[in-house]
């Protein structure tokens, strides 16, 4: 009877070691995938941009419940936006790009800061497009997300870079 309970012993724990050096190795494996695909962009061109947010939304669906392919997803489609705001394919990037960030809200392992930096950029484009009209509608959206990031996560350099961006182009547009 011993020798039955600790063979179930043995079996379980080296079940738990499998099941851990099996979640290590998809995470291994996803950093791998994505690091490949943000390769691609060290010539930023649109095409390479839109390969690139189509890897990463096809690394999102093998890794449904991980966080990192759709911030990454959700950051170059931004970025995309920014550099190309009338460009056919924004509009539909952007749309998706929101439903990427309420998903992320949703996430318990989501980095609050990282989502509020993401909603403040996804603001921040919307202005880009069209100044004139969506400036003062999205002027403080911008400015509240940035400075939320900001206050849950000091250190978070993304927040700090494109609210300093941010607070340039409103200079330059106003002339102040």
């Amino acid at each position: 009877m011993t020798f039955q309970t600790f063979k179930f012993r043995v079996s379980a724990v080296a079940l738990l070691m499998m099941a851990s050096v099996s979640i290590h190795a998809q995470q291994a494996t996803m950093q791998a995938l994505i690091g490949r695909s943000l390769s691609k962009l060290q010539q930023p061109t649109p095409e390479a941009f839109v390969n690139c947010i189509a890897e990463l939304k096809r690394i999102d669906a093998m890794f449904p419940d991980s966080i990192q392919p759709k911030y990454q997803t959700a950051l170059q489609s931004l970025n995309f936006s920014v550099m190309n705001p009338h460009a056919p394919q924004t509009e539909n990037l952007l749309t998706e790009t929101e439903q990427t960030i309420m998903k992320m809200e949703q996430m318990e392992n989501a980095d609050p800061s990282d989502v509020c930096t993401l909603r403040g950029f996804l603001y921040m484009v919307r202005i880009v497009q069209n100044p004139a009209q969506n400036g003062q509608l999205y002027y403080m959206d911008v400015m509240q997300n940035y400075e939320k990031a900001l206050r849950l996560n000091p250190d978070n350099q993304l927040a700090k870079q494109l609210q300093q961006k941010f607070l340039e182009g409103m200079k330059q547009q106003t002339g102040k």
